[in-house]
């Protein structure tokens, strides 16, 4: 067992190819150690960290906080033994913590690297997912950051079958990210057998190229054109770069070398032990590989006060509109917002930031995945990425936000044209499951304003809000329902209307609040009293505020919302309410069943049966 420091100027050939087993070696022991794993996928891919790691990655191990370190996105996340190797050889983790801690509750090395660590950046494990990550990442470094740093994305050949992977090269292309290289590990085998293309790395090739890359391949087994590979890479030519590199799955452990049989099992002890001694034991290598180069980036700007537009109660206005004037006025005092939109800006509201601000909006068109994706490298950086799109494509979306919550990120989305309101357009267009989906991810904020005022002021509390926040906005015009100096806060609700003698309790999000208003109009002229709450908030809910309402209505509750029934915001109304213990509730919950057609947004919340009409009969129904 040996211990040493080398230094990436001195580091030979031979060196490499230690280092190489050792990683090797300690990707064996943890995955057997732990009963668990994907040794095989980090043999194959060993020699490519080996040489990146110590004689191309530019990181400050000590700080990985320094913002002039490359990035080190790894992809095929199944392969964490590697990684973790990697970190091990940089001298960060312990040799107690890779072997004993490794996929053990309560570790740090999880069995698909996330941020709990400071020098992974993004949660991997959902195959391709780390290049689109890496082009935000990439896009922060060439047009807001201006470093010289590198991002460096390992990617397995099973997920080059994602479209995410070719959304990724396109927008790298477009954004002429030449400062983005991904190294993909063509080992032939996947979790099944074999890959698509298996080892023809000239079709992976051709279609790199096709999408604007710059291709280089080579045997990833062949340490000098490995390194000459990513010295070839570091010359910028204005298109990111492409490694393909033909490895063997399982390298160095000949009972398992490109054999189908071995995807995501451990080594038994008896083959794990003669192949450690093989590759010529347990060793304890440190090494040190290039620093990043003395960057002192330009003083960040400090955001200002916000000045937010107002508007005054009966206005006429969309929210989508607000959100748009809005994100303008908070990205004009705050450096760090940056916009993305779908193609779509000119509907979203984005449009307004487009003109103000061109230089922090980046245009993802229509791809989804690489919206969020693009967002979630971006707030790597620290900036706070606003993305918009009709609300229900987000749903193409939705593993790139899951994965981005894991990721720790901080993405703001905004989703327009959502429910039946939007009308004629029908049903592919009509978001009827996002607030589901967005109550569903973890730390979530889920926000649904009924008019322009509170639209800006959500927009300003999500710029100071960390983690996932989701806003629904209208397409069509409301009237403005608060007064500009009306304060909005997450996990909170207005009561618009209410009465001691009130009989039934009306509550809705959005469209639906203008409906409740309404109906409540026309129960007043029949003696019967409403209160009205706006829940704006749907996650968190204003739980308290329900239930006082409730109790003062004889459990007596109407819940109207544009979306389907499931998950939306009537469950989390009830939801919120059971925390209470209320006995003999009486629920009438409105949402969209079935699947709507095509009509006017006036003839699709009266199909939907929650129009003013609607809740009015509902009510009435309660009461009996």
């Amino acid at each position: 067992m040996t211990t040493s420091a080398t230094n990436t100027d001195q580091i030979n050939t031979e060196q490499l190819r230690e280092l190489a087993a050792q990683l090797r070696v300690d990707s064996i022991r943890s995955s057997t150690s732990a009963g668990s794993g994907h040794p095989t996928s980090s043999l194959s891919a060993a020699d490519l960290l080996a040489v990146l790691m110590s004689r191309h990655l530019r990181y400050d191990w000590d700080e990985p906080e320094n913002p002039a370190n490359d990035h080190l996105i790894f992809s095929k996340g199944h392969a964490s033994p590697l990684i973790y190797s990697v970190f091990k050889a940089a001298g960060q983790i312990t040799e107690e913590e890779l072997v004993e801690g490794y996929r053990r509750f309560g570790s740090r090395l999880q069995g698909h690297p996330t941020p709990v660590l400071p020098w992974v950046d993004v949660a991997t494990g959902s195959l391709g997912q780390g290049l689109p990550d890496g082009v935000g990442v990439a896009l922060a470094g060439k047009y807001l950051d201006k470093l010289p740093y590198r991002v460096w994305v390992v990617c397995g050949d099973s997920e080059l079958a994602e479209g995410s992977i070719w959304e990724a090269v396109d927008k790298a292309s477009y954004y002429d990210l030449d400062n983005l290289v991904a190294i993909v590990d063509v080992n032939r085998l996947g979790q099944r057998g074999a890959t698509e293309l298996g080892w023809d790395v000239d079709a992976y090739a051709r279609r790199f190229e096709a999408f604007g890359a710059r291709v280089i391949t080579i045997d990833g087994h062949d340490l000098d054109a490995i390194d000459a590979a990513l010295t070839d890479a570091e010359n910028p030519d204005g298109r990111p770069t492409v490694i393909l590199a033909r490895t063997v799955k399982g390298k160095g452990v000949p009972q398992v070398e490109d054999s189908p049989d071995w995807h995501g099992k451990p080594l038994p002890s008896d083959i794990a032990d003669a192949a450690i001694e093989s590759l010529g034991g347990v060793r304890n290598d440190v090494v040190t590989g290039p620093r990043p180069g003395v960057t002192t980036p330009s003083p960040a700007p400090l955001a200002t006060t916000v000045e937010l537009p107002s508007y005054e109660p009966g206005q006429e206005m969309a929210t989508r509109k607000a959100y748009g004037a809005a994100l303008t006025a908070v990205g004009r005092a705050d450096p760090k917002v940056v916009a993305l939109d779908a193609e779509v800006s000119n509907s979203t509201g984005t449009g307004d930031f487009v003109k103000a601000i061109p230089e922090r909006y980046f245009e993802m068109f229509i791809s989804e995945a690489q919206l969020i994706g693009s967002a979630t490298g971006l707030s790597v950086r620290g900036y706070k990425p606003f993305v918009s799109t009709f609300a229900a494509f987000l749903t193409r979306a939705f593993d790139f936000i899951r994965m981005g919550a894991i990721s720790q990120a901080d993405l703001r989305i905004a989703g327009s044209h959502a429910g039946v309101e939007i009308g004629a357009d029908g049903p592919s267009q009509m978001a009827l499951e996002d607030l589901a989906m967005m109550r569903a991810v973890e730390g979530s904020t889920v926000l649904y304003p009924s008019d322009a005022t509170s639209t800006v002021a959500l927009v300003a509390r999500m710029a100071a809000t960390d983690g996932i926040s989701y806003l629904r906005t209208t397409r069509g015009g409301y009237p403005v329902l608060y007064d500009s100096d009306e304060t909005f806060q997450i996990g909170g609700s207005k009561v618009l209307r209410s009465g001691e003698q009130d009989q039934v309790t009306l509550v809705g999000a959005g469209v639906t609040v203008h409906q409740a208003i309404a109906a409540a109009d026309r129960l007043a002229e029949q003696g019967i009293g409403a209160t009205v709450i706006d829940a704006y908030s749907v996650k968190p809910i204003d739980a308290g505020t329900l239930e006082r309402a409730v109790r003062r209505t004889n459990g007596r509750l109407v819940i109207a919302e544009d979306h389907h029934p499931q998950g939306g915001l009537g469950e989390a109304v009830l939801s919120g309410l059971a925390t209470f213990g209320i006995r003999d509730l009486d629920v009438a919950h409105l949402a969209v069943r079935g699947i709507p057609g095509s009509g006017t947004s006036a003839e699709l919340l009266g199909w939907a049966g929650i129009d003013a009409d609607g809740i009015a009969k509902a009510a009435k129904r309660l009461i009996g």
